[in-house]
């Protein structure tokens, strides 16, 4: 995943636009897509102001939430798999708690 699609990724994660990052951080809304497609990396400078609009590093942009310099296989097969369901996972547990439990119990009993 490069830069700019775990960027749209926190973004749909928490919720956020892309215009209000773009206003914020100070680039075109277009920035994004293009970003994605190419896959390049914005100036410091900008990268910086994402991530704190973001809430996040720019250690984590940049690598997509592995630590640089980490080779370890199986935690990146369990980042992939908490990245692929994390929206999923958001959603159960904004449900009320008898909801949840019951979600959670009847995934226990697969």
């Amino acid at each position: 995943m490069n830069f700019w699609e775990t960027v749209d990724s926190e973004l749909q994660y928490q919720n956020k636009e892309r215009k209000d990052l773009a206003k914020a951080a100070g680039f075109d809304v277009s920035n994004i897509g293009k970003g994605m497609k190419n896959g390049g990396v914005p100036l410091a400078d900008t990268a910086v102001r994402i991530a704190q609009f973001l809430n996040v590093s720019v250690e984590y942009l940049v690598s997509g939430g592995k630590s640089i310099g980490s080779s370890n296989a199986d935690n990146s097969a369990d980042f992939k798999k908490f990245f692929y369901y994390r929206k999923l996972v958001s959603k159960i547990d904004s449900l009320p708690k008898k909801t949840k439990d019951a979600i959670i119990e009847m995934f226990e009993k697969i």
